[in-house]
């Protein structure tokens, strides 16, 4: 290596060196003197440091390219991990839905297997109860037709075994009982108008299940007006007038004697008495009213069921009435203290009937 001192006294035009540069020779100097070399690139690196920075972008493309294309192989995994995913939960959807269109097939299935189960039980039930209601009915017309049998033979048996009155007694008796009927057809006639001025009060007391009782009630006594106007009477022939009293029953304080064919229409009294009276409660207790049997149009009546012969209309009311007072009461109240249900009417119990009859034999 040449080093080359500087020449002060060297061309004129040139610039002097300062003192910064001559302490500078003298350092070279120095180093030279001391056996220091100076690398050959020591004047180079300066410049190759120079041109380095030209060269990084040229080194920093492809890892960047690189960078690029793994973080879209990335971005394309990722996507392809959620098409796979949802088509995943698309195949698990539509086998649910598969499972639940199975599970719903088979619960139809089995729905309209069990009502087909179901009707034909049903169906099975009414053959065995039609049949057993069949059975019932031929059993109640064979127990009817013996007890109609045994009543005609009892009744052929009485006939025979009934004493007679006197002639003349039989022909006071019919013409007192020709008398009760007119009166009997005189007081229906006049029944129409008042039953219509009961009605229309009906009507305004909102009293609905009252005023279709009352209704059936009327539509009775008119079918009874006209048995009673078309009936032609044999009495010569019919029993009761002319079979000696078999019983005798006390009443108002007084005794009254009877045959077995006036006394069975006093046990009807009672009986009708008892069903009107009930049919009248229920209707009250429907209609939310008040418990008031002598209110009731079919109470001040009284002649449900009355024919007309072999007792007074006046005697007939009076029995009549009190069923009626204890049917009203079991109706009112819904039960049956009184009477009984059967056959699909009411009846008044033997027991209460035989209390308030009391008969007492004297044959």
């Amino acid at each position: 290596m040449t080093l080359e001192i500087f020449d002060p006294d060297k061309e004129e035009g040139s610039m002097k060196p300062n003192r910064l540069n001559r302490m500078a020779v003298l350092v070279i100097s120095t180093m030279s003197l001391a056996g220091m070399s100076i690398p050959a690139n020591a004047q180079q690196q300066p410049q190759e440091e120079q041109k380095q920075p030209h060269k990084q972008p040229q080194q920093q493309e492809p890892s960047q390219k690189q960078s690029e294309q793994e973080q879209k192989r990335r971005q394309q995994q990722e996507q392809k991990r959620t098409r796979q995913q949802a088509q995943e939960e698309q195949r698990q959807q539509e086998k649910q839905s598969q499972e639940k269109e199975r599970l719903q097939r088979q619960s139809e299935e089995d729905q309209k297997r069990q009502q087909q189960q179901q009707q034909e039980r049903a169906r099975q039930q009414a053959q065995e109860e039609q049949r057993k209601q069949q059975k019932e009915s031929q059993e109640k017309e064979r127990r009817e037709r013996q007890s109609e049998q045994r009543d005609e033979r009892r009744e052929r048996e009485a006939e025979q075994q009934d004493r007679r009155i006197s002639r003349q007694q039989q022909q006071q008796l019919i013409h007192q009982q020709q008398e009760e009927v007119k009166q009997y057809r005189r007081y229906l006639e006049q029944q129409e108008s008042r039953a219509r001025d009961q009605a229309e009060e009906l009507r305004r007391q909102n009293r609905l299940a009252q005023y279709r009782y009352q209704e059936e009630y009327l539509e009775h006594l008119r079918q009874q007006q006209r048995r009673l106007r078309d009936e032609r009477f044999d009495y010569d022939r019919d029993p009761y007038f002319y079979a000696a009293p078999i019983y005798r029953y006390r009443r108002d304080g007084r005794y009254y004697e009877i045959n077995r064919y006036g006394a069975n229409v006093l046990r009807q009294a009672l009986h009708a008495g008892y069903a009107q009276g009930f049919r009248a409660g229920e209707a009250d207790r429907r209609d939310r009213w008040r418990a008031a049997y002598r209110d009731s149009y079919a109470y001040r009546d009284a002649s449900y069921g009355y024919r007309g012969y072999y007792i007074s209309r006046s005697e007939y009311n009076y029995y009549f009435r009190e069923g009626f007072r204890r049917g009203y009461e079991d109706g009112y109240d819904s039960r049956y203290r009184y009477g009984r249900y059967a056959d699909g009417n009411y009846f008044m119990s033997d027991n209460i009937l035989s209390q308030i009859l009391n008969f007492e034999s004297i044959r």
